[in-house]
C-alpha cells in the first residue's frame, strides 16, 4: 500500500482543492482499501482499485459539502474550510487552472498528465465508461487551454 500513497494523496489533493482534506481522504481510502481487501478480485491493478475508493471517498465528501452548503443558506452553522499548508507559485497557479474545470474535469487529466495513468486505468478508478473519461479530458484540456489564454491561470 506504501508504495502508491504518494500518487493516491496527490490526486486527491488535486481533487479536493487541499492539500490536507487530499491526505485524508488518502487516509481514508487506505483504511477502506484495508478493511476490504476481500473485495479486491485481481481485475485490473491494486492501485487503480485503490485510486477509485478514493475517489469515491472523494465525491462523498463533496456531497456532504453540499448538503453542508444548503443548511448554511437555511441559516445552519457549517465549519469553514482553510487550507494550513502554503503552496508554490506554480501548485497555486496550477490550482487555480484546475479550479476552472469541473471536478470530473479535474480529475480525468490529474490522472491522466498528472499521473500518467492510461485512460482505461484512469476510467477504471473513477468508474466511467472509456469514451466518458476521453470526453472528460478533451473537454478539460479545452478549458484549460482557453483560461490559460486568458490568462486565467497566471
Amino acid at each position: 500500500m506504501l508504495r502508491h500513497e504518494g500518487r493516491l494523496r496527490a490526486f486527491l489533493s488535486r481533487a479536493a482543492g487541499s492539500e490536507a482534506d487530499g491526505d485524508d481522504l488518502a487516509q481514508e481510502a487506505f483504511v477502506r482499501a484495508w478493511s476490504h481487501a476481500r473485495d479486491y478480485r485481481g481485475q485490473g491493478s491494486y492501485a487503480a482499485w485503490v485510486m477509485g475508493i478514493g475517489w469515491r471517498l472523494f465525491l462523498d465528501q463533496r456531497r456532504t459539502a453540499k448538503r453542508r452548503e444548503t443548511l448554511a443558506l437555511r441559516g445552519d452553522d457549517a465549519p469553514a474550510a482553510s487550507n494550513p499548508h502554503p503552496a508554490t507559485d506554480a501548485a497555486i497557479d496550477a490550482d487555480r487552472l484546475l479550479a476552472g474545470l469541473s471536478a470530473q474535469e479535474r480529475a480525468a487529466l490529474t490522472l491522466c498528465f498528472g499521473h500518467s495513468w492510461s485512460h482505461g486505468e484512469a476510467a477504471e478508478i473513477m468508474g466511467v465508461p472509456l469514451g466518458t473519461l476521453k470526453s472528460l479530458v478533451l473537454r478539460g484540456r479545452a478549458k484549460a487551454q482557453k483560461l490559460i489564454g486568458e490568462g486565467g491561470a497566471a
